[in-house]
């Protein structure tokens, strides 16, 4: 059966699903696109299907006319399938190597922070709750499905940091101006790398919690790189001093 009414129950559900309460209430979220469809179907988190076709994705699947996708997709070129999926599981284990990521605002800058994660095999981001948070669709669509494989947590900042110098990590912050430069940093062992905003950086009470800053040395012509660019290098760096 072809569902062809926005009065469908299901309808209705998805769209709701868009409203970040109703999301955590039901610790589900959208995806769309066949490639992030199956990248879910892979990771255990999809849950159910929409489609203009009779493809099987291995869970509930509904065929819904072009005029519904339509009516429930939000990307310019409309997508043939949209997936329902469940939260991930937040892992407590931390790992040696963590991005901090303090008050970073853009979907797209978290999305490839996320993907640079993966790259560079990168244990865990910890988002401040001041965050863009990790659901949002732009979030998903720019990580290219890497969220779905990358131990990504919430924290309040004031209380993580602290715990993580207690617990042997060192943690860095950025600062270009007071900074070390990165490729004269020791980059082994339990590390933690903090950054801040696209505009203004670390907040202040966050920044006061941390003794030591690094940056990435580039020429007098650039004042400042991308949240994502520079902690996509500092990743790498990470990577590469393992």
């Amino acid at each position: 059966m072809v569902i062809k009414s926005k009065d469908n129950k299901k309808i209705k559900y998805i769209n709701k699903l868009r409203n970040n309460k109703f999301m955590q209430e039901e610790k589900k979220f959208i995806v769309e696109g066949k490639h992030l469809v199956i990248e879910a179907e892979k990771e255990g988190i999809l849950l159910e299907t929409f489609s203009t076709t009779d493809q099987d994705y291995g869970v509930t699947s509904n065929i819904i006319s072009p005029v519904i996708m339509n009516y429930i997709s939000t990307l310019p070129s409309k997508s043939d399938v949209i997936g329902i999926c469940k939260f991930i599981p937040e892992n407590d284990v931390l790992g040696d190597k963590i991005i901090i990521l303090d008050n970073v605002q853009d979907p797209g800058n978290l999305g490839t922070i996320i993907r640079s994660a993966c790259a560079f095999n990168i244990n865990t981001i910890v988002l401040g709750l001041n965050c863009v948070k990790k659901y949002n669709e732009k979030v998903i669509r720019s990580s290219q499905g890497m969220l779905f494989k990358v131990n990504v947590i919430n924290k309040d900042l004031k209380g993580f940091i602290p715990y993580l110098i207690e617990h042997g990590y060192c943690v860095y912050g950025t600062n270009v101006n007071e900074g070390k430069d990165i490729k004269n940093i020791n980059l082994t062992g339990k590390l933690a790398v903090v950054m801040g905003n696209e505009g203004s950086g670390i907040t202040t009470p966050i920044k006061d919690l941390l003794k030591d800053n690094i940056y990435i040395k580039t020429n007098e012509t650039c004042e400042s790189l991308n949240v994502a660019v520079a902690t996509s290098i500092i990743m790498y760096e990470v990577n590469k001093g393992e």
